[in-house]
Formats: structure tokens, sequence, C-alpha cells
């Protein structure tokens, strides 16, 4: 009882990171229950089982939303779907031994992803025009077999390289990336199905994550509007690149200085990384209050009325809110008095 509590609440953390950053639910699952012990074939294949259930939820809610691009959730989830069930194979015909490093070298590799991208400004402006399926059809293609092959990384591949294409807005590319996602994962669920047999699943396992991750779906909304997806981004970086760092330094056996002298570098890295978010968060935020300052300023002097020379101030004030004095009604010019 005390695993599966743990379990979900690994799966209430994930969702809740996927939720604000609109990636890494995979990526945090997978990584936390390697810590725990799980095999690498057997944590992907119960994480994507998991995220049929979560996906699903997350695709109804964005669809009901508005910010479901059909074209290119169509043109991106088939490659998608059949790059992560010739991942899932690949992952069932490897042993563990040799699964958990090449899993924790691509888990590592979009961890440090993550760092990069969010310890720069995040890119917001947009152009015009349409994604192509030449460009949508490999994306989906690679996307999906890394996801499959190293139990996350759906996210983290597709969404960036929509975002930075400039093409879509952000919310329509998180909420197409997230409904596609649910074919995904159904499709490397089969490919686990036929390469592990249902033994594969770890099946309470997928209903603690899965129970966590419904939970936190709506606390997710929430918290996106309280923590900085900048700030987020990096520290989840930071803790995916030094989790699998270990399964690679072991893998590789160092010993004496140089394993301390590598965990030291990669977390100078990490706050190096925060120390950037943050410059860029503020940043940003400084330019938008600069902005929202000089927005109203430029209005002013549109809205300022114009004073006449020998026109009564009762007048102008009248002509500033579209009313005509008594006086002037009738002749347009004042009355002698």
């Amino acid at each position: 009882m005390r695993k599966l509590l743990v379990l979900a609440l690994v799966g209430l953390v994930a969702q809740l990171i996927d939720g604000s950053l609109g990636m890494a639910y995979g990526l945090t699952s997978s990584t936390l229950l390697l810590v725990a012990g799980v095999a690498p074939a057997a944590a992907s294949a119960s994480v994507h089982l998991a995220e049929i259930g979560t996906t699903l939820a997350a695709g109804v809610a964005h669809w009901r939303f508005g910010n479901v691009d059909w074209r290119v959730v169509t043109r991106i989830a088939l490659p998608g779907a059949i790059g992560a069930f010739a991942g899932a194979t690949l992952l069932s015909s490897i042993s563990t031994e040799a699964a958990a490093p090449w899993m924790a070298g691509i888990l590592f590799t979009l961890g440090a992803y993550l760092l990069i991208r969010f310890a720069r400004p995040l890119r917001t402006d947009r152009v015009g025009g349409r994604l192509r399926g030449r460009f949508l059809g490999p994306l989906g293609l690679v996307a999906g077999f890394v996801d499959a092959t190293g139990g996350g990384g759906w996210g983290p591949v597709a969404t960036p390289a929509l975002l930075v294409s400039g093409r879509m807005e952000p919310r329509k590319v998180i909420g197409s990336v997230d409904t596609a996602e649910f074919v995904v994962a159904g499709a490397a669920s089969i490919g686990f199905l036929i390469g592990l047999g249902s033994e594969g699943f770890l099946l309470p396992t997928v209903a603690a994550l899965l129970i966590g991750g419904l939970i936190a779906a709506p606390l997710a909304a929430w918290l996106v509007r309280i923590v900085p997806a900048q700030l987020l981004g990096a520290a989840v970086g930071g803790v995916i690149v030094l989790t699998n760092a270990r399964t690679l330094i072991r893998s590789a056996e160092l010993d004496g200085p140089a394993r301390p002298a590598l965990y030291a570098l990669l977390a100078a890295g990490w706050l190096a990384a925060l120390v950037l978010a943050v410059r860029a968060l503020r940043r940003t935020r400084r330019a938008r209050a600069e902005a929202a300052a000089a927005a109203p300023a430029a209005a002013a002097p549109a809205a300022a009325p114009a004073i006449a020379v020998g026109v009564p101030a009762e007048a102008t004030d009248a002509a500033s809110v579209g009313e005509v004095p008594a006086d002037l009604a009738a002749t347009g010019t004042p009355t002698p008095r």
C-alpha cells in the first residue's frame, strides 16, 4: 500500500509538471520509476498504458476549450504511432542491463534540453502560415520513437519544434500535441503488449499513476498561474539530469574522485540554468510592464480634447463626451451675452 501511494504521488507530480509545461509526464514518471527500481521496459510500458487515460482526459479538455488544430493532430499522430510502436518493440527486445543505460541516456539528453530551453527567454511571437506534412510527419515519427524507447519524450520533442516554427498559437501547440499523444500512447502500449506480454505491465503501478494523474489534472490549471513555466522547466530539467546521471555513471563504472566531481559539475550547471531562467523571467516581465505602461501613454494624446481659442470651457467639456451645449445647438457659435 505504501508503494502504491508513492506511485500515485509520482503520477500526481508528473501530471502537475505536464499540465504546467505541456510536456514531461512520461519523462518525469519514467525517471522516478527507474529510481524506484522498476525495469526500463516495464517502466515505459506502465507509463504509456497510464497515459492512455491521462491523455484522453487532456485531449477532451483541450478540444472543449478550442485548443486543438485537428489538421496538425492527424498529420502528427499517425507517424508518431508508427515510431512509438517501433520504439516499444525495440525496447522490449533489449535486456534490462542493456536497456537501462540506453533509457537513462535518452532521459538525460532530454533533461539537458529542458535546462537549455528554459534557461533562455521563451519565444512568444508567431507568424502566419501553415505547417506542412513533410515537416509534421518526420517530427511525429522521431518523437514517437524517442517517447517509447526513453519512457517519455513526445512532448519535449514535438512541443518545442512546433513552438519554434512560429506558425501556431502556444495554446494550440500544447492542445494538439496532448491530443495526438493519446494515439501515440495506445500504439506504444500495443507494441509493449506484443513484445512483453500482459505480464510486462505492472497493473497496480498503472492504476496508481493514472489515479494520481487524474487528481492532478485540475490542479495543474491552478499551478500554471502560480509557478512560472520558466522556473519549473529549469528545475525539472535539473532533477532529470542528476537522477539519470547516476545510472550513466554506474554503467560507465566511474569511481574515485571522478564521480563526485562530475556530480558537482552537473549541479553547477543546474544552478547556472536556474539563475539564467530567473534573469530571463525578470527581463520578460520588465518588458511586459514597459509595454503595458507605454500603451496608455500612446493613447492619451489621441484621446485628449483639443482646446480651441475662444471656445468656452463648458463647450470643450461637452464636446469631449459627445454633447452639444444648448447655445451652440442652433448656430454652432456662442450666443452673445
